[in-house]
């Protein structure tokens, strides 16, 4: 009802007024209007009642002008929206309501915040922003300022041979290839590889550019030896070359267009060549690469070359290598990939006890330990190769063993239960080779198998017997 006395309904509390009606005037059955009403007869009945005791305002909601029952307190959802204006306002509704009531005590639903803040502006929901726009980069302006770098993982050799990862080179300036490289996985020392042989043919360029790759990027830095840079990124360091990751696939383009033209054109090539192996792949890429940039290359805007020779003290070999710090104990020993080192009892390594020296390993598999960049003698032990291993058993066969196993150390416990030899060492060899025999036909274990076994238990039965005769294992 409002201020003028008349009462207000909704057009559900009209019908419903029509219904009731009809049914006190008996011009509609109780059952057929809770049919219509989808209610039950007794609401039905209820309804009438009321009806004919109010009136219609005996059919609008008693509930109408009442605040609700799941109402906020009075100023709390301002006071929210302010705080989140405040401190939070580039936050998610899930982080803010979570600072909320963490920070302020101010317990909300994370659907309450994401409506207030949704209200406010303060939030959109991700399928209403606008996409995002990657505008194209420019060329760089010269050969050498920027290398592009990626690896294809790709069945390059078909049903030929297993897959595996191509290194591609590419110059950002002209679109062309630089260097091509099969090799079995994207490693540190594939991309060692790699590198040694684009340096040696084109120079030392400006920068390259290239992915988040394990490779290339620490992603903890704080759980990393050093600064948290990669053995590449050290290498790259160390040659006065610049590295530069890209956060999108599309920033790097390039290389990756040209790895969707490699895996189309590279690999027609090898086929017709009939090429399946990675070395014979790797002598025919310098031909695919001059046919490639004659097809697809583009002249660059100058005609400066931003390559560098190499200069005459950087080693190659020294510094394209795996070089990790390991500390020197008071036994002159280091530790590297689980194998112990131990050097030469000498002037030079007492004095590196408690200091630290580098292990360094080369793509050949070659490891050496060096001090301030003198090679240090040593010997290797490897623990894992001096520990006892037992009897060698094939795996294929290792739980056919052990159910031997088992079957023997049982009939021991049972002796050793019964406590007189006289009584259980008579028939022990009979069920030995009974029980043996049995797990021969239903796991295929040799007889020479068996037979130890058997031996095995029958010594250690003359043994305590004092018997000197051994018995025959065919019988």
């Amino acid at each position: 009802m409002n201020a003028t006395g008349t009462i207000t309904m909704t057009m559900r509390e009209v019908d419903r007024f029509k219904v009731i009606q009809a049914v006190t005037e008996a011009r509609l059955k109780p059952g057929q209007a809770a049919v219509r009403l989808g209610l039950s007869v007794r609401q039905v009945e209820r309804l009438v009642l009321r009806y004919q005791a109010a009136g219609v305002a005996g059919l609008v909601s008693g509930k109408r002008g009442r605040p609700g029952n799941h109402q906020l307190p009075p100023g709390k959802a301002q006071r929210a929206l302010a705080l989140i204006r405040e401190r939070y306002p580039d936050f998610g509704p899930t982080l803010a309501c979570e600072k909320l009531r963490e920070c302020h005590g101010i317990g909300l639903a994370v659907e309450t915040v994401r409506t207030l803040m949704r209200a406010a502006g303060l939030w959109i929901p991700r399928r209403e922003r606008p996409p995002k726009v990657y505008q194209p980069r420019n060329r760089r302006a010269c050969l050498g300022e920027l290398i592009q770098i990626d690896g294809s993982d790709h069945r390059w050799f078909e049903d030929r041979a297993p897959a595996c990862t191509l290194l591609v080179f590419i110059d950002d300036a002209t679109g062309r290839l630089m260097e091509l490289h099969f090799t079995a996985t994207e490693s540190t020392f594939s991309y060692f590889e790699a590198l040694a042989k684009y340096l040696k043919v084109h120079g030392k360029p400006v920068a390259f550019y290239s992915d988040k790759a394990s490779v290339f990027y620490v992603k903890q830095r704080s759980q990393t030896a050093g600064k948290g840079v990669t053995q590449f990124g050290r290498a790259l360091y160390e040659l006065n070359i610049d590295a530069f990751c890209a956060n999108t696939s599309q920033a790097k383009g390039r290389v990756e267009r040209a790895n969707l033209t490699l895996q189309d054109r590279l690999v027609k090539e090898l086929r017709l060549r009939g090429i399946s192996t990675r070395e014979a792949a790797n002598a025919y890429a310098p031909s695919f690469i001059a046919d490639f940039n004659r097809r697809f290359g583009r002249l660059p805007k100058s005609d400066y070359d931003a390559h560098r020779p190499l200069r005459a003290d950087e080693d190659l070999r020294q510094i394209l290598a795996y070089r990790v710090p390991r500390k020197v104990s008071n036994a002159l020993t280091v530790q590297y990939d689980r194998v112990m080192y131990l050097l030469d009892d000498t002037p030079v390594s007492r004095g590196l006890m408690h200091e630290y020296v580098e292990v360094v390993e080369y793509p050949d598999s070659v490891i050496e330990v060096q001090a301030s960049g003198v090679t240090l003698p040593y010997r290797q032990y490897d623990r894992i190769a001096r520990v006892d291993q037992g009897a060698e058993v094939e795996n294929k066969r290792l739980a056919s063993v052990l159910e031997v196993a088992r079957c023997v150390q049982a009939m021991r416990d049972d002796r050793w239960a019964a406590g007189s030899p006289s009584r259980t060492h008579c028939g022990e060899e009979v069920r030995a080779k009974k029980a043996l025999v049995g797990l021969k036909k239903q796991r295929a274990i040799d007889v020479a198998d068996i037979n130890h076994a058997v031996l095995d238990v029958s010594a250690k039965t003359r043994r305590e017997r004092g018997a000197a005769a051994p018995p025959n294992p065919e019988t």
